[in-house]
This record gives C-alpha cells, sequence and structure tokens, in this order.
C-alpha cells in the first residue's frame, strides 16, 4: 500500500468518481491513476469502485470505509505538513476561507486588510457559497476555515466558534408605499413581490418559517445569493428587498431606504468553523482574533483541547 495510492482514492471521491478529473487535479495521467486504484484493490483482495466497463459507477461498502479512512491520512498529512511549517516558515503559507457573499463582501474586508498588512507572505484564497457549501468545504479540508450562518454549526466534524448576532432589514426605492406602514408587519411585506436571499442559505429558511408559522405567504418572485444582485433589482422596481442589515450602505445604497424589520425576525448567528482535528497554523488564530477580538489564541486552543490528540 503506496501513500500515493490512497491519494489517488480520495481525490478519485472527491470528483465525484471522475478519473480524468481526479488525474488533472493531482497533475498525473488518468492511466497511472486508474492503474494504482487496481494494483490497491488487488493487494487488498477486494474492490473499492464498482464499475461498469472502463467508468465508475459507484463506491462499494468495504470502499466507503476505506475512503473515509484515506480522506483521514490526507488531513492528518496536511496537519504534519503545516507542524513543519509552523516551525521553519513561521509566517509564510496559506490560508483559505470559505464564506457566503453578505460576509465576505460587507463583514470580512476590514479583517482581511488588517491580516494582509500583518501577515504579507502568507497567500490569502476566499471561497464563496450557500453554507452547506461553506461547511463541506471546511469539512473535507478544502479550506481552512469557514465563515456561514447556523447551518455550518450543525456538522459534528467541526468547532465552530459564535462570532456575531445579526438581523434583516427591507430595501425599497425611494418613494415606495412601505415606507410610510412603518411599523412593518409580515403582512404588509407580503403584499408586495418580495426579493430575497437563495433559500440554500439558513437565514433564508427562518424568514420562511416565520412567515408560514404567521400563515402569511410572501410573494418571493427572485432569489439570489448576492445582496448586491437583489438590491440591484429592487432599484428596478421589481419589488421589495429582504436582506442582512449588514448588506445595506448608506452611502452606496443612497438610492434606496431601509426599513427595519428586526422586530419581525429572530436574529441569526454568524459563526466560525475549523476542523475540530486541524493543526493551526499561527496565522490562522490571528486572523480568527482580528475577525472575533474575544477568541484569542488561548481561548481558540480551550475549545479545541478536548479534540486534539497532538
Amino acid at each position: 500500500m503506496k501513500l500515493h495510492q490512497l491519494k489517488y482514492i480520495h481525490e478519485v471521491a472527491r470528483q465525484g468518481l471522475s478519473i480524468s478529473a481526479a488525474a488533472e487535479a493531482l497533475h498525473t495521467s488518468q492511466p497511472g491513476v486508474s492503474k494504482q486504484i487496481q494494483m490497491l484493490e488487488d493487494e487488498l483482495k477486494l474492490q473499492i469502485f464498482q464499475r461498469h466497463g472502463k467508468r465508475l459507477t459507484g463506491i462499494t461498502e468495504p470502499g466507503r470505509h476505506i475512503v473515509k479512512l484515506a480522506a483521514t491520512v490526507m488531513l492528518e498529512m496536511q496537519n504534519i505538513k503545516r507542524v513543519g511549517d509552523e516551525f521553519s516558515k513561521v509566517e509564510t503559507g496559506t490560508l483559505t476561507i470559505a464564506t457566503t457573499h453578505t460576509q465576505a463582501r460587507y463583514k470580512l474586508p476590514s479583517a482581511i486588510k488588517q491580516f494582509i498588512e500583518m501577515y504579507p507572505h502568507v497567500k490569502l484564497s476566499i471561497h464563496q457559497g450557500n453554507p452547506s457549501q461553506v461547511t463541506a468545504q471546511v469539512a473535507s479540508g478544502e479550506a481552512d476555515i469557514g465563515i456561514a450562518t447556523e447551518m455550518i454549526s450543525s456538522d459534528d466534524r467541526l468547532l465552530c466558534l459564535p462570532c456575531y448576532e445579526w438581523n434583516r432589514c427591507v430595501v425599497v426605492p425611494k418613494g415606495h408605499r412601505l415606507i410610510d406602514a412603518v411599523p412593518l408587519t409580515l403582512a404588509k411585506i407580503a403584499s408586495f413581490p418580495l426579493i430575497t436571499y437563495d433559500f440554500a442559505f439558513t437565514g433564508s429558511t427562518i424568514v420562511s418559517k416565520v412567515f408560514h408559522d404567521a400563515g402569511v405567504m410572501p410573494n418571493v418572485v427572485l432569489t439570489a445569493i448576492d445582496a448586491d444582485v437583489i438590491k440591484t433589482y429592487v432599484s428596478l422596481g421589481l419589488g421589495v428587498g429582504l436582506i442582512a442589515n449588514m448588506a445595506y450602505d448608506e452611502e452606496r445604497d443612497k438610492d434606496l431606504v431601509r426599513l427595519d424589520c428586526s422586530h419581525l425576525f429572530p436574529p441569526s448567528t454568524t459563526y466560525l468553523g475549523i476542523r475540530k482535528d486541524a493543526f493551526l497554523r499561527g496565522y490562522l488564530y490571528g486572523f480568527i482574533e482580528l475577525l472575533a477580538p474575544k477568541y484569542d489564541r488561548r481561548a481558540v486552543d480551550e475549545a479545541m483541547k478536548v479534540y486534539r490528540t497532538y
């Protein structure tokens, strides 16, 4: 059994059973990947993948266990490299952040600006997605840290630290009839076409539940993952927008009017998620503290120590 064989089956599983995609991601040849997987199966005397001709169609029962263990091996190899880097290259490396558009656009810029100034030799990468995608990227090790709403805290592979709470507001064009209808009610909002976040977002699920529990059916005409897109279509007069409070900028959105509706919805919590078994580089501690000052290195270590084996 060779380490690169485990790496190959891990990547094939990660690429949806596409050997060609795995070969491309690993910068090697497709026949080489296929041969090494076959050699590992021969050595173990079992099939890891189900096949139809030369095409992989699924993962066998024993294969699922092996793929899971291979993923653990890959993560531990990554941890070993991080330990080496931490003690030989203190302020160099990479930091991959997975987060939603709203967090990346409105909440992270200040922390990221400070981080780049403090760690100029660390390469920073931001992956955007909905909370379930953010969670999956951190859980798989593709991202070092995830920043998203409640959904991320439900994955037991991750340690999630609550960073801050936020609520929502309604945005409308100047002169809109809803401006004179404050304080807002769910019925008043539902009397106009509604533009809000994609329902893959936990925040939107909370919104849906509030409307449902009140017996009010909103007329959702458009959903988007991007608050700027929502505001664009509100400006065009296609409906009223329901967005995160943080996504309204008084200077940039001066053609829109913000109406408070925080009394109608429970607050949402943004969490910072990291793998429980990950080795954290010093600069990752630094980023966490920039984003959420209450979590200095001691506080993070205290939260992590119950899971650590090193």
